[in-house]
């Protein structure tokens, strides 16, 4: 199998109708642009109308299917969240009906929106690899598998991306691709290649989820099982030998990026372009950010490929992020347990302008003297400035205290 620009080409002919898939905007922003010496603009997929890229594939794929006069009714998925609602949507605009397996743990919100496209949710398993073996199974003659990344079509529709951006920036130097399973990053890189030859294709991959770099260090795909990612929109354990060949072909360089950097792109693009992406969708970001990938002087374009973060992510994002600035922090001051320390410990950090989330008695850890305490505080800060003024105050005033973030 194999995806050439042609390809890619038709794929956009199809994509005709602007309530499925629209050409996006480019932004420019001067907050990174000035933090990476570098002229940036950021392709703003995440607005499409189900929140990321998948319709196109899904869309590109079916409307092939009905074309062909297919005995096919349904289509039938696996996904984690943002392909469900790439082919529920296009599903349904083909007048098909859809399936799609997702993980017993995907957010309510993905479903739901996933449901409102028109489509049967079947939720089994624990993780997108369960999903996808269970879906498999289900699997019956008026089926049309569409599979999130190992199929052509797939992989032409989303490679109309890589025709957008070479347009609309056409001086462009470096684009990043988030990676998954591969087919966003082949298909873009596929059309990249041929319009713009000199220019970079970067592939970007979290940490704990990193196939990729193995893959191409062995030169095969590599599978891996077990997956802790806040970018759970990429965390598909694995790439097929379609995008491996796409990969290898075509992609010059891959790098990886910790959750802690993506949780902190993920404020970063919140505070400073009042756009919310979720964490697949901000790890562009974090590899432009991140000192793996050098982009001065160069105009860079990194793909903001998904929006789809749930407000429980988000919790989770804003917290981890904020532990990692010190603007959210875990204090344990060792006291006298008797009456009034609480509150005198308690004023001493509200002195120093900080509020205090919560806080706990604890008095049966074993290094404890009897008739000793520990108060464990999480207190939000402005930063480390005030963070270091309050350990300061506690410990002026007798206080043995530990930052335990």
């Amino acid at each position: 199998m194999q995806v050439t620009v042609a390809d890619i080409e038709d794929a956009r002919e199809r994509l005709d109708d602007e309530s499925v898939v629209r050409e996006t905007p480019i932004e420019t922003n001067r907050s990174l642009a000035a933090e990476v010496d570098a002229e940036v603009r950021l392709k703003m997929e995440h607005l499409q109308r189900t929140g990321s890229f998948k319709t196109r594939g899904a869309y590109n794929k079916l409307t092939q299917v009905v074309a062909s006069g297919s005995d096919a009714t349904r289509a039938l998925a696996a996904s984690a969240g943002n392909h469900a609602q790439g082919v529920a949507l296009a599903a349904t605009k083909v007048g098909l009906d859809a399936t799609i397996v997702m993980p017993k743990g995907a957010p309510q919100a993905k479903i739901e929106a996933t449901e409102s496209y028109g489509a049967e949710v079947v939720l089994h398993g624990e993780d997108f690899q369960a999903a996808m073996r269970h879906a498999k199974t289900i699997v019956e003659d008026d089926c049309v598998f569409v599979h999130a990344y190992d199929d052509p079509d797939i992989v032409a529709g989303q490679g109309t991306l890589g025709l957008e951006i070479v347009e609309q920036v056409p001086d462009v130097d470096t684009v990043v691709v988030p990676i998954g399973g591969g087919g966003l990053i082949g298909g873009i890189a596929t059309a990249v290649k041929a319009r713009a030859p000199d220019t970079r294709v970067v592939g970007v991959q979290a940490e704990s989820a990193a196939t990729v770099p193995e893959s191409l260090d062995k030169g095969f795909p590599v599978t891996i099982d077990s997956m802790q990612t806040i970018a759970d929109g990429i965390a598909t354990g694995g790439i097929s030998e379609l995008t491996y060949g796409l990969i290898e072909a075509h992609v010059d360089e891959v790098v990886t990026v910790t959750d802690t950097q993506i949780a902190e792109s993920v404020l970063f693009m919140l505070e400073r372009t009042k756009q919310m992406v979720e964490g697949a969708g901000a790890t562009s970001v974090a590899a432009v950010r991140s000192d793996a990938l050098d982009v001065s002087d160069e105009v860079v374009v990194p793909l903001l490929c998904g929006g789809n973060l749930s407000m429980t992510d988000l919790q989770t994002v804003l917290t981890h992020g904020l532990t990692h600035r010190n603007q959210l922090v875990h204090l344990q001051v060792h006291i006298v347990d008797r009456p009034g320390e609480m509150s005198r410990v308690s004023e001493l950090i509200a002195d120093c302008g900080a509020n205090i989330h919560d806080v706990t008695h604890e008095r049966s850890a074993k290094e404890l003297d009897v008739g000793d305490a520990y108060l464990q505080f999480h207190v939000q800060t402005s930063g480390t400035g005030q963070t270091e003024r309050i350990l300061a105050s506690l410990r002026d005033a007798g206080y043995d205290v530990e930052l335990l973030n």
